[in-house]
């Protein structure tokens, strides 16, 4: 849960009276600390899923970040992780991996963790299957020192 929704929620609690004054103080100092997770995207907690890459219609097109998609660059589209967001991708199968930029959305209904520029999927080795299976680091906002 969010902050965000906690602090609705508490409001919502405060105008029903329905919460003790003492916990009500305990719950919104608990919310303001920054103690509680915003979702489990911002852990840096690796995931195992699915990555594809990007067919050559989408080259030249905005990405939702509003950066130019571009299949020499070393980006994705992710829906589980915050635009912006550096990760290392790793393919489970021949170990390869690569260092990403999430700068696009992918279709809600898509399950993939990563949707690959073309550079990015030939880093890792997965352009003859098309999808791989991967193991994804969050690396967090800042950029790595390594690129």
């Amino acid at each position: 849960m969010t902050v965000k929704k906690i602090n609705r929620t508490l409001k919502t609690l405060l105008r029903a009276a329905s919460v003790p004054p003492l916990l009500m103080v305990f719950l919104v100092t608990l919310a303001s600390s920054g103690n509680l997770p915003d979702n489990a995207a911002e852990k840096k907690e690796n995931k195992k899923g699915t990555a594809s890459y990007y067919h050559n219609s989408f080259s030249g097109r905005k990405t939702a970040s509003g950066e130019i998609f571009s299949q020499q660059k070393l980006t994705c589209a992710s829906n589980q992780y915050p635009l912006g967001t550096w990760l290392r991708v790793t393919n489970l199968r021949n170990g390869k991996s690569v260092v990403v930029k999430v700068n696009d959305r992918m279709h809600p209904r898509m399950n993939r963790v990563v949707d690959f520029s073309k550079m990015a999927a030939e880093e890792i080795g997965m352009i003859n299957s098309g999808i791989a299976k991967v193991e994804v680091e969050n690396l967090g906002k800042s950029k790595p020192d390594s690129l």
